[in-house]
């Protein structure tokens, strides 16, 4: 008998800074016990090597395998797609429905993003997000920010999107670097509306 999940949820890893978030991000969905259909590009595989010491193949199914280790993922729970499958259900909008989340998103994606170029399936899926009016979240890390990043959020924002910068707040005091990055999945997983304990929501 197939397992069975709650409604999946897109995750796209780019070559920005912050590999972390998005490695955590997929580590809360699964505790979640969400289905997970994970992306990650060519860059950030070499920004995953440069800041963790996670080792992620590249092929898709032996990256499901790595990830579902990882994360403690029951057999099934975690997909990965290729730059190119064009066949995975996130390339269309007659696709099964999923909300997606691009943390981190490198400048670059924000930008193909917002001009709907479509070059690799992280670009496409994100446009089908936007077209088919499902939830889009980007997470992009990087400062200063030019006029040119600042045009293409605010162009997404007013299509639907949701930008939310990887900047962690200090008021729930954090004491590890950890408790930085759970700050910005908490954040995360409350637009996806997904119940977590990462930490307490204000005022609580």
């Amino acid at each position: 008998m197939a397992e069975a999940f709650g409604a999946p949820v897109t995750v796209a890893l780019t070559g920005a800074s912050g590999a972390q978030y998005g490695l955590r991000l997929i580590e809360a969905l699964v505790a979640a016990d969400r289905e997970v259909w994970v992306m990650i590009s060519k860059a950030a595989h070499l920004v995953i090597a440069t800041e963790t010491e996670a080792e992620l193949p590249a092929r898709p199914e032996r990256l499901a395998e790595a990830l579902a280790e990882r994360s403690g993922a029951r057999p099934g729970q975690i997909r990965c797609f290729g730059r190119e499958d064009w066949m995975a259900p996130v390339a269309s909008g007659s696709g099964a429905s999923s909300a997606m989340v691009i943390c981190p998103c490198s400048t670059g994606t924000l930008s193909a993003v917002a001009c709907g170029a479509s070059n690799n399936l992280v670009e496409r899926a994100a446009d089908v997000a936007l077209k088919e009016r499902r939830q889009l979240i980007l997470v992009p890390r990087e400062t200063p920010l030019s006029a040119i990043h600042l045009q293409h959020m605010l162009d997404l924002t007013r299509l639907g999107a949701v930008v939310m910068p990887a900047a962690p707040g200090f008021y729930h005091r954090p004491a590890t670097l950890e408790d930085l990055v759970d700050f910005i999945v908490a954040r995360i997983l409350n637009q996806l509306g997904i119940a977590h304990r990462l930490m307490p929501r204000w005022g609580e």
